[in-house]
């Protein structure tokens, strides 16, 4: 996987930590080995002007992404597509003012953000309240296996 991760949030994270996440996330996914993915973490203004340029909503959110080839999780026994999953953009400053309404860490708050991102790339949406299920789900469902990865357990 071409995963890479620039933190220009002004906030000291482990940036290693990220890219090991999104290669966990996109191997359980079943995204091509060559994908390419970029994560950039930013500051509320930054994400703000984001969010107005291409949303046309004011104010900083939590992440924002940018699919380029469309490529969607791949399935058993078959093979995937080559391509450039796309860009995210992440805000820490604003997932540390919100963890607390979802009785998270930050920590988990910037893994399950990161992982919804993707999700966007590969496709996901929550526009629709069947989708949203859907997606929610399996975003909790691959935050779950990240920590136990993490801890040295198994993976399903």
């Amino acid at each position: 996987m071409s995963v890479e991760i620039l933190n220009e949030s002004g906030v000291e994270l482990d940036v290693a930590e990220f890219a090991k996440l999104t290669r966990f996330t996109l191997r359980q996914l079943r995204v091509h080995p060559q994908a390419e993915l970029c994560l950039k973490l930013v500051d509320e203004a930054t994400i703000a002007e984001f969010n107005h340029r291409y949303l046309g909503t004011e104010g900083p959110t939590d992440v924002l992404s940018f699919p380029m080839d469309e490529l969607r999780p791949g399935h058993e026994g078959e093979p995937e597509e080559e391509g450039i999953l796309g860009d995210m953009l992440l805000c820490p400053q604003y997932a540390a003012e919100q963890a607390p309404r979802f009785s998270r860490s930050v920590d988990d708050e910037l893994h399950l953000l990161t992982i919804h991102g993707i999700l966007h790339l590969l496709g996901y949406d929550h526009a629709e309240a069947d989708e949203e299920r859907a997606m929610f789900a399996l975003q909790e469902r691959l935050l779950a296996e990240w920590q136990r990865f993490r801890k040295g357990g198994e993976v399903a």
